[in-house]
């Protein structure tokens, strides 16, 4: 209890100890009087009674004098009643004294307390949660509206597009969304069109990208499964159809993608696959992305698990098994490799697109494996540890003169000028950092268990710096979202008139944003690593600063009639609209809001790796299933 909230104060417990003593000196001076010869030579007149009455009276009016209470509202009235006088104050009656509580009773009131500012925060972060749960439905409604059974929605136009190959990209990157959000109608109608379309799709359709269709349709399927209760998995709903039917669509796709690794004449498979025939064939350029061959992996191992056909496994780890005999810079990668040679091609290197989810893959695949000493992919561990090396030491600076930090590029390998320029895409490695640092545990119990190396806390910190500068490239901007790619103000790096818009912000000269550079596409990695940063380190802030991200989304990006629209420019107001939803904005930003919200039991980090399109697979020996 504070002291404000004591009816008794301590100027009042002054008063009343000095009233205490006075009484106590009136007592012992009239107790010497009585008992000493004075008392029988003096009270034996009158005069001498009256000289003793009026000593003690003067003695009264010192003690008055010198021992008063700074003066209080209640001195003020004191003195009115009693014409001024600090004798008045001797015959105002002392305030009462408030109960004296035992230790245990502080105690119990003190978790009464904090359980109460405890339950306020739960129905705040619940209110939020719903909040984002309402975004979804708006985003279904607006998809199944004007575009079901399409790849993407056009909200302005109220129109339906197939920009991933035609199989409904966006019903099935929703569909696990909605399972953990407990939208049971939104699930039995996704689910629905899956068991009565998508098959038929997959059969007569042509050319898919291998990796955009693996992560987004494979993925959704898998995750689905899972979550539907397939393989003894955590069964969250009971709507649409029985978890076999996400199962054998998932291996049907999967044995036609095959084709991309078994036409290839090395380890890396080709970039695109003919779905009719499973055929496949090069990218027009000839090379493939870094990224995208080595982010299969988590869907295909899975899938062999799962189907108990080893074939799916085989042929996705062969690519990370030859990556690994590679020579790279610093455990650092070329963005491009050629199926032709099975070499690197260009010294390009960054973490932004095409080579990305190669670093974001090496820890989740370990993870997904198991963490055991014992495990035969350990390398990929200790190739995930030699590229974050890499990191900090080529790529990771600070800018001017605010000192954000950030991550940029090296056009032109290690020995060529370093760039300034960082993706918004590379905003999945703080989350990455992090969930290697502790293994998707707390930190408070890694470091509880003395589970932490120096290393794992260089990384840990690395994230959360990192972390803040994602945060900070939402919040310069006039719009409070984020644009696609960011230059920062370094010594060597400098444009004027190429800020954000926002002018209060602290980190408005730190952040140089091109024109061609501000539009958003609803992107997910900063949720994302807001989510996994706040379910490890636990701190609210990585919550509060999602908030103020999912309000822009919000107020800039949604569309009356249903769905979100992605912006052409950020930095103005109001923006120009693109009319495009992509289906990631269902599958992972909307995802990630939502668990951000919510409680950390739900889809916890030491049981599930999420896929780089945010698909939850459980991770090896921690499949339980729930009632």
């Amino acid at each position: 209890m504070t002291s404000k909230s004591l009816p008794y104060s301590m100027k009042d417990v002054y008063y009343d100890n000095a009233k205490f003593r006075q009484r106590s000196f009136f007592k012992g001076i009239s107790k010497s009087l009585l008992t000493s010869n004075l008392k029988r030579d003096c009270l034996s007149c009158s005069t001498g009674k009256f000289l003793v009455l009026l000593m003690i009276s003067g003695l009264a009016c010192l003690m008055l004098t010198h021992t008063s209470p700074a003066h209080s509202v209640s001195d003020g009235l004191a003195e009115g009643i009693y014409g001024g006088s600090r004798l008045g104050r001797f015959w105002r009656r002392p305030p009462r004294l408030p109960p004296q509580l035992t230790p245990d009773e502080i105690a119990a009131n003190n978790s009464f307390i904090y359980e109460r500012k405890k339950s306020n925060a739960i129905s705040k972060w619940i209110a939020r949660q719903q909040n984002v749960k309402e975004a979804f439905i708006h985003a279904w409604t607006g998809y199944k509206k004007y575009a079901m059974g399409y790849d993407e929605l056009m909200p302005l136009s109220h129109q339906g597009v197939d920009g991933l190959g035609g199989l409904g990209a966006t019903v099935v990157d929703a569909l696990d969304t909605a399972m953990i959000m407990g939208l049971d109608e939104v699930v039995s109608e996704a689910g629905s069109w899956i068991e009565t379309h998508l098959s038929d799709r997959i059969s007569q359709k042509g050319q898919v990208n291998l990796f955009e269709t693996t992560i987004r349709v494979l993925g959704g399927l898998l995750s689905a499964y899972h979550l539907s209760g397939g393989e003894q998995g955590t069964n969250l709903t009971q709507k649409g159809p029985k978890p076999v039917v996400y199962l054998e669509t998932a291996k049907d796709l999967a044995d036609r993608l095959l084709s991309a690794f078994t036409s290839s004449p090395t380890s890396i498979p080709f970039s695109d696959v003919i779905l009719h025939d499973s055929s496949a064939h090069l990218a027009p350029d000839g090379q493939s992305s870094t990224s995208e061959v080595s982010t299969l992996q988590l869907e295909f191992n899975y899938l062999s698990i799962v189907s108990g056909d080893p074939k799916y496994t085989v042929e996705a780890m062969k690519v990370l098994e030859h990556m690994k005999t590679l020579p790279k810079v610093e455990g650092l990668v070329p963005i491009y490799i050629s199926p032709h040679s099975g070499q690197f091609s260009g010294e390009n290197i960054r973490l932004g697109s095409r080579g990305d989810s190669y670093y974001e893959y090496l820890i989740k695949v370990w993870l997904q494996q198991g963490t055991s000493q014992d495990s035969n992919l350990t390398y990929l561990y200790e190739m995930y540890e030699e590229a974050m090396k890499g990191v900090r030491h080529l790529l990771v600076r600070k800018s001017i003169p605010n000192g954000l930090m950030f991550v940029g590029e090296l056009p032109y390998g290690a020995n060529g000028a370093f760039s300034p320029k960082m993706d918004h895409l590379v905003c999945f490695l703080p989350g990455a950092l992090a969930l290697g640092a502790t293994k998707g545990i707390t930190k408070e119990k890694a470091l509880k268990d003395n589970l932490l190396k120096f290393e794992d806390l260089e990384n840990l910190k690395l994230a959360e710096d990192l972390a803040k500068t994602c945060f900070e490239m939402y919040s310069v901007t006039s719009t409070g979202l984020a644009p696609e790619i960011a230059y920062f103000h370094t010594e060597e790096f400098s444009e004027e008139g190429l800020g954000g818009g926002n002018m209060s912000s602290e980190y408005l000269n730190d952040i140089i944003i091109k024109q061609a550079d501000r539009h958003n596409l609803l992107r997910p990695e900063t949720v994302e690593s807001l989510f996994v940063l706040y379910r490890i380190t636990e701190d609210p802030k990585y919550r509060e600063w999602g908030w103020q991200i999912f309000e822009a989304f919000e107020k800039f990006t949604k569309v009356d009639s249903g769905g979100y629209t992605s912006l052409d420019d950020v930095t103005m107001l109001p923006p120009h609209k693109r009319d495009k939803m992509e289906t990631f904005f269902l599958g992972e930003t909307l995802k990630y809001f939502y668990l951000l919200f919510g409680d950390s039991n739900v889809i916890p980090l030491d049981k599930y790796v999420f896929n780089t399109e945010a698909h939850p697979l459980p991770i090896k020996g921690t499949i339980l299933r729930e009632s």
